[in-house]
């Protein structure tokens, strides 16, 4: 649960703003979305494991 502590004379706007900063930044809808479902913790290491080669592969192209 996020907890947005208002300040005095604040508006509704700008609360609302950084509310919704802090929600992307802790990747909360990331990790409702991983707790929908069961995944075995030697598939996940297979997945962080291809997503990092991934990016090495991406940054070396990038270099060149």
């Amino acid at each position: 649960m996020l907890i947005i502590p208002i300040k005095q004379g604040e508006s509704i706007d700008r609360a609302l703003k950084r509310y919704k900063r802090k929600y992307r930044k802790t990747q909360q809808l990331k990790n409702i979305r991983s707790n929908q479902y069961f995944s075995k913790p030697s598939k996940e290491r297979r997945e962080e494991i291809a997503n990092a080669i991934y990016r090495d592969e991406y940054r070396r192209s990038q270099e060149e």
